[in-house]
Parts: structure tokens; sequence; C-alpha cells
């Protein structure tokens, strides 16, 4: 019996194709390295200028200093114009921790009535809430600030945190009323059917399905109370009540000179409990923005 020979043909050598997807491959691992450079250069710098003395960091090209010091740190614990350090960082967290309660409780409201109520003029109201978010901050600072004052609540806190309790917040209340549009009708019909109203809906049906949105709204405006400058700016006078920002400002003297050492180590320690919140509600961001599409 005679043997057919058939012609086979030889697969493509696997060391072949790598030396094709080299260069492609080292050129976007290099891309991508040059951009982290880029990105990480001014915190790299920061953290190095934080172990400078206030004179060598103006002007020296060195990210890491030959000799560094630790005094930048260490006289942080004398506090800044005999105001103690944690002073500042207990407005902030005052602030930021009373920003994010009536955040959630004033927008979350606000949005459930926009979502799941009913009522005449519901659409119109809920397009000129959109068209706030086109209003730039400095355009209302004013009249904000002559209404404030003739309150006499000039100097406290309350200009700073009542619009989060009045659901100013447009972004947020848009936010949430896009997740709870999502969620099913049928928990709602079943929980009437059940004699429940609006509120207990809401409290025990919503709000519990709504936790990812309700996060990722806290993270944000814990972050933005936190990093607020020009609210308090405008609002507090007395030192004591500073927050963090301004108590940054406050390195700078009357004659101009900076204290650009202790100013910048400042500034590092006071990322840390920002960064810490983030951290800890990170993986409900993700979730957030993983079941936003939800559909019921």
């Amino acid at each position: 019996m005679s043997a057919q020979a058939t012609d086979v043909t030889p697969a493509p050598s696997r060391t072949g194709a790598l030396r094709r997807r080299l260069p492609g491959s080292l050129a976007w691992h290099i891309g991508s390295l040059a951009i982290l450079a880029v990105i990480l250069y001014p915190v790299i710098w920061v953290i190095g200028g934080s172990f400078k003395k206030s004179e060598d960091i103006v002007g020296s090209l060195d990210l890491f200093p030959g000799d560094p010091v630790v005094s930048n740190y260490t006289s942080l614990a004398d506090g800044i114009a005999d105001i103690p350090i944690s002073t500042f960082f207990f407005n902030s967290l005052f602030l930021a921790v009373g920003s994010v309660v009536g955040i959630l409780v004033s927008c979350s409201l606000t949005a459930y009535a926009f979502a799941k109520i009913r009522f005449a003029g519901r659409n119109l109201l809920f397009t000129l809430m959109i068209g706030t978010l086109l209003l730039p901050y400095h355009v209302l600072l004013i009249p904000q600030y002559v209404l404030f004052r003739n309150m006499g609540l000039i100097n406290t806190y309350t200009p700073l945190l009542l619009g989060k309790y009045l659901a100013t917040e447009a972004f947020f209340v848009f936010l949430m009323v896009q997740f709870m549009r999502n969620l099913p009708r049928e928990l709602d019909e079943a929980a009437r059917l059940d004699g429940c109203g609006h509120f207990r809906i809401y409290w025990s049906i919503v709000l519990p399905l709504c936790r990812p949105a309700l996060i990722t709204s806290a993270i944000f405006t814990f972050i933005n109370s936190w990093n607020d400058f020009m609210g308090p700016l405008i609002y507090l006078n007395e030192p004591g009540k500073y927050t963090v920002s301004l108590g940054l400002k406050m390195f700078v003297d009357q004659e101009g000179l900076a204290n650009y050492g202790g100013m910048i180590a400042m500034s590092l320690v006071a990322l840390l409990p920002v960064l810490a919140f983030f951290l800890a509600f990170q993986r409900y961001l993700i979730d957030g923005m993983a079941t936003s599409g939800l559909k019921g």
C-alpha cells in the first residue's frame, strides 16, 4: 500500500511573532513610563521638598536633598501663630463631615421626589435644577455674601454648611436621580401594596439600593469640602476657625516671607485624611460606576 504524502504548512514560529510585536510593545511601555514620570514628578518633588530647608526649595533642581531635615514636620507640633495644627484639622473635619451628612440627606430626598413621585412641573423643576450647573460659582458669591452678612452669619460655619442641607448641589441630585430611576419599579409597587408610604419606601428600599451612589457622593463631597479654600476665605475671619487650606496660607507672613518647608510638610499631612477616606470607600465607588447602568 502506497502512502500518500500530504502537504503540511508549518505554523508560524512563536519566536518570530514575539519579535514582530516587540518594537510596538517596547514603544508602548516606554511611552507609558514617560507619562507616568511626568504625572508623578510633582508628587516626588513635594515629598522631597518637605525634607529641604526653606531656602533650598526655591530654585533647586534636586528632587531629594543630600542632607534631609525633619524639622519641617517636627515644627508642626508648635502650631502656627500660637494655634495648634490640630485646630485646623478639626475645623476641616467638622465642615467635611457636616457637608457629607447634609448632601446625603437633602440630595437623596430631592432625588427621590424627582425620580419616584409624579407631580405638576416635575420636569420643569428638574430642568431648572440642572441649569444651575451652568452658573459659575463667582456669579453667586457676592449676592450670597451680602445675604449672609445681613443675617449676621459672617465668621460662622453656617454659610459653608447651609447650602448642603438645602440640596443646592445639583450634580449630586442628578447622580442620585439617574440611579433611582434605574431601580425596578416593582419594588415600589410591592411596598405600596404592603401599606408603605413614600418615606418608608425611601428609607427602607431606595436608600439601601442606592448605597453606591450615596458613597460616591460622599467621597466627592468630603474631598471638595476638605480642599475648599474660597469659601472659608470669604466667610471666616478668626484664625481659630480656619480650616487646613487657610492654615497653609498662614505660613506666609505679612512681609511676604514664606516658610516653604513647613507649608509643604503640612500640605502632605493634610492629604492623609482625604487619602484614608478614599481608600476606605473606593470599592463602593467602583461598584457605583459598575452598577450605574442597571436596568429594572
